[in-house]
């Protein structure tokens, strides 16, 4: 039975259960495939600001005996500093009782440079899509990344795009490899149960969207955009849904006031992925506004369910929505653009059947089958090289 170490913050807690939750998944896949599992997360703390706290697995995560490893982080003033005492944290946490035959590290900067300096013996990082848009602007970071690409034998990332910008800043190309997440085919497929108690007329198309209210995926936007468009569209008028949490919640809900779109926007709050799949099944169109993304599970699951998009051509979404009846790429710099996508999309709606059997094929399994080639053949290549 193969060995594999895997280190990241992003691993759930019983107080945070979707924490990293693609990252637990594909654990759970490799462990199918016979793979011996065991989990350090860095958490970060500050002593003048929070004690150290007593974090509790989930329990379907146990048999991954994750260990959560207090890492101290100095807010605002850490930044050259924080990665280091990552790395420190690490060291004192490394397991004595179990020898890895490889070690997978999530988030590029600082979880991946920190396990790199602090862990020995071969090692793949895994680039998730906001660790490099984020820190390859940021000179010393994206040194550090580079650093720690040059010195570890392979990097998984989910997307080409994502691999595609690595290799642009300088990284082996020849050690990049786009593997594209994996989903819950049991929860996101095109037949199953509809909305529960659901208050938009039955015969209204509905918009959806599915994210955190937050800045970079731009709600406002969308609300301006749906109050611009709703005149246009023939037949029942169009209803908005949006399914997630976020600061922005409040201003979103008075701006759809002050737009007279408030009686056919709804703002669900958090959903549980049945939840969001039972929408995405009612929707007539998925839409994404984000500014930034690596490539978001929530386009491959959207596909699944049979449901097409128009989303912001950012990040690796050209990558599934590579066909017009898939959905439709924009820019958030020309909103009359956004609205004739959306028009032209829901007046020519695709097969769900045809859409969804694309989306059924990108299964856990099959993502955990590519993470295998990768760490096998890491497993092969020498010593991390430690400047």
């Amino acid at each position: 039975m193969k060995r594999l170490l895997f280190i990241s913050n992003l691993f759930p807690d019983e107080g945070e259960p979707y924490r990293g939750l693609d990252n637990v998944t594909v654990l759970h896949a490799l462990r199918e495939l016979c793979w011996d599992i065991r989990v350090l997360a860095p958490r970060p703390w500050f002593p003048l600001v929070k004690s150290v706290k007593a974090f509790k697995p989930r329990v379907q995560d146990m048999p991954l005996q994750p260990r959560y490893v207090p890492a101290l982080y100095l807010p605002k003033i850490g930044g050259v500093a924080n990665h280091h005492l990552m790395a420190s944290a690490l060291r004192r946490a490394a397991l004595k009782d179990f020898v890895p035959d490889v070690t997978l590290t999530s988030w590029l900067f600082p979880d991946g440079w920190a396990a790199w300096k602090a862990m020995r013996g071969p090692m793949v990082l895994l680039a998730q899509g906001s660790d490099v848009h984020r820190y390859l602007k940021s000179p010393p970071r994206r040194r550090a990344i580079l650093d720690a690409l040059a010195g570890t034998q392979g990097c998984i990332c989910r997307s080409k795009s994502l691999a595609t910008m690595l290799a642009a800043a300088g990284a082996e190309a020849a050690k990049l490899h786009p593997v594209h997440n994996g989903i819950d085919t049991t929860v996101f497929r095109p037949d199953g149960a509809l909305p529960e108690g659901s208050t938009v007329p039955a015969e209204a198309p509905v918009l959806l969207f599915v994210g955190n209210l937050l800045p970079v995926k731009d709600p406002e936007f969308l609300l301006k955009a749906f109050a611009a468009l709703s005149g246009r569209v023939s037949g029942p008028a169009p209803h908005l849904v949006l399914a997630g949490k976020g600061p922005l919640r409040e201003p979103l809900e008075a701006l759809a006031s002050t737009l007279g779109i408030r009686d056919r926007t709804h703002f669900l709050g958090p959903q549980t992925a049945p939840q969001i799949a039972a929408w995405m099944r009612r929707a007539s169109l998925l839409v994404m506004t984000s500014r930034n993304e690596g490539l978001p599970n929530v386009i491959l699951e959207s596909q699944a369910c049979g449901l097409p998009a128009v989303a912001t051509d950012v990040g690796g979404i050209h990558e599934v929505i590579d066909a017009p009846w898939k959905g439709r790429l924009t820019s958030l710099d020309d909103m009359p653009a956004w609205i004739e996508a959306v028009l032209a999309m829901l007046s020519n709606l695709p097969s769900r059947a045809s859409l969804a059997e694309i989306g059924m094929a990108r299964t856990w399994p099959a993502t955990a089958l590519a993470y295998e080639q990768v760490l096998v053949s890491a497993m092969g290549g020498a010593d991390s090289v430690k400047p």
